[in-house]
């Protein structure tokens, strides 16, 4: 097997920031496919309705990217998509964690000629990679419609793979106090409607949203949905 070539650009980079945002999902079953990625545990962004149109948005924990997939979006075959990647820093455990929800998952495997190496006989060997490697052992599910997952499992990553992140912009005091006077009081209507909990827990993904950008109206739904979906923080 020849040894995984890492490329690099030593090059200054004056590149426009470009993240990968969304990858769209063609289903056949809209509320069958929100269903399945619900039982994910993926956070729901938008569940959005208006005529014959219909778009659904889920995001993987902790992921920049999300799928969107609903009526009127593509014209693309449901199921035609493969070869979706998921990374994770333990493969076993995901697995672990996609069983207890109830999902159909291959066993851990490895691919014989490297990672997605397909152009070989037999191309996927049962087991993890022999040497332990990060990017070298894998899983994989399907949804409803049979839209491939590939769940990689990635312990360190090779040298020039993760971006430089850009030091956050401080708040000024006033400001943020602001901001915390105004979370105070959406918090205000949680907190009489719902189980105790901590204030904290609902802050953190208000402030979090309204600090990227979201309305009040959009950051009291993301808390909200957080409490619930998350915390199972539900109401009296």
């Amino acid at each position: 097997m020849e040894n995984l070539k890492v490329e690099s650009n030593d090059a200054k980079d004056t590149s426009v920031d470009m993240k990968l945002e969304v990858i769209i999902i063609p289903v056949s079953d809209v509320d069958r496919a929100k269903k399945f990625y619900e039982s994910l545990g993926w956070r729901l962004d938008i569940d959005i309705a208006n005529g014959d149109f219909r778009g659904v948005q889920f995001t993987p924990h902790n992921s920049e990217a999300s799928i969107i997939f609903g009526k009127g979006i593509t014209s693309a075959k449901p199921g035609s998509l493969s070869n979706l990647v998921l990374a994770v820093d333990d493969i076993d455990t995901a697995r672990k964690d996609l069983i207890s929800r109830g999902v159909e998952v291959s066993e851990v495997f490895h691919f014989a000629a490297g990672p997605f190496n397909n152009s070989v006989e037999h191309p996927r060997v049962g087991g993890r990679d022999p040497e332990g490697r990060s990017y070298f052992s894998f899983v994989s599910f399907e949804d409803p419609d049979s839209n491939g997952w590939v769940v990689q499992e990635i312990t360190t990553r090779l040298p020039g793979r993760e971006w430089e992140s850009k030091p956050a912009r401080a708040t000024d005091a006033a400001t943020l106090a602001g901001l915390l006077r105004e979370t105070g009081e959406h918090h205000d209507h949680f907190e009489k409607t719902h189980a105790e909990h901590h204030w904290w827990d609902w802050y953190a993904p208000y402030l979090g949203a309204r600090q990227n950008g979201a309305s009040s109206e959009e950051a009291t739904a993301a808390a909200d949905r957080y409490m619930e979906d998350i915390l199972h923080v539900l109401p009296r």
